[in-house]
């Protein structure tokens, strides 16, 4: 079966031209074709020359495969089901009045195994390459429209960190799609020594999932914790210059009457002190056989609004595509697979 060439990155690309002897300046027109020029085909190259083509058509193809479903929101958010890694994947499209934002996935399925998540519950079975997470952006119907892309689909992008950071380095490389960094964010559940790679290697926004302050009670909600303890996390972050161009932002899912006290808010304040950041509190969008909550609308409002006062920039994520299973927490394939 013939390999990808598209989420190939510059180097990779060069190589596969010094293996087949083609002259080097060749590497930068299949890359111009790939990232800039939207090729479908490898005979569609047309710059290249005809023994090129014929020798890259021998072992590679494109690589691009359309979504096989879609569901739309009553808000707008699609759902897309995509093949990949020997399983499916999904992302979300977010359309709003002056953004379009794509949701990716990193891996199918996931083993962190988050409390309130359900891509947790399928269990890991396979890491995308560059390839399949960056087909989800080029084959997206939207593709054209979008401003903004996290990795907070399925999946913890930092376990999957190689292909993760060469499909960053596709969409930011002049030579790939030439975006600024600050399009794009990448969330994590806090994998210390994969996140110390990424702030080195790249200037992508990062995003940490906290969901409480307290150790004992993050253990429970994310067993990770066993591992990467919240100090370590922080004392991670507090070791890079981030600059001011670059955005640290801590995603916190709140659950009635488990992290949305005044305790908590005392607490957030004291272990953020010295980071420059934001809180981003997110509704909890219940799941099956799970002990927590949703807390209620005021007490959100309140619970930002404490933070606020505390100094550290709150905001509350709108919540989208909810009746299709596309808000945070949600995606997971099994019940589109039954139905594609």
């Amino acid at each position: 079966m013939n390999e990808p060439l598209f989420g190939k990155t510059l180097a990779e690309l060069q190589q596969i031209v010094s293996d087949l002897d083609l002259p080097k300046f060749t590497t930068g027109q299949i890359a111009g074709w790939l990232y800039k020029n939207k090729v479908t085909s490898i005979d569609t190259m047309t710059n290249l020359s005809k023994k090129a083509r014929a020798l890259l058509n021998e072992n590679y193809n494109i690589g691009l495969g359309n979504p096989i479903n879609v569901q739309t929101s009553a808000d707008g958010t699609k759902k897309y089901l995509f093949k990949a890694g020997g399983g499916y994947i999904e992302s979300a499209f977010i359309p709003e009045d002056k953004r379009s934002t794509l949701c990716v996935s990193s891996q199918v399925g996931c083993k962190m195994r988050c409390l309130f998540c359900m891509t947790g519950r399928q269990e890991l079975q396979a890491n995308l390459t560059s390839n399949q997470i960056l087909n989800q952006i080029e084959s997206l119907p939207e593709r054209d429209q979008l401003t903004n892309i996290v990795y907070m689909g399925m999946g913890e992008p930092f376990d999957n960190l190689d292909e993760v950071m060469k499909s960053l380095e596709v969409l930011t490389a002049e030579w790939g799609y030439g975006w600024s960094p600050r399009r794009i964010t990448v969330s994590t559940i806090g994998i210390v020594p994969a996140m110390k790679h990424f702030l080195e290697n790249s200037r992508c926004h990062l995003a940490v999932s906290l969901h409480t302050p307290f150790e004992s009670e993050r253990k429970i909600l994310m067993p990770v914790s066993h591992k990467y303890s919240i100090d370590d996390i922080l004392n991670e972050i507090k070791t890079h210059d981030l600059g001011r161009q670059r955005r640290v932002s801590f995603e916190y899912i709140v659950f009635q009457g488990l992290n949305d006290t005044p305790r908590h808010v005392k607490e957030l304040a004291r272990i953020l002190n010295g980071i420059r950041c934001r809180i981003n509190l997110i509704r909890f969008h219940q799941i099956p056989n799970t002990p927590l909550k949703t807390t209620d609308e005021q007490r959100l409002q309140e619970f930002k609004d404490a933070l606020n006062a505390k100094g550290i920039l709150t905001t509350v994520r709108a919540s989208r595509g909810r009746d299709i299973d596309a808000a945070c927490g949600l995606l997971s394939t099994k019940e589109m697979i039954k139905n594609s």
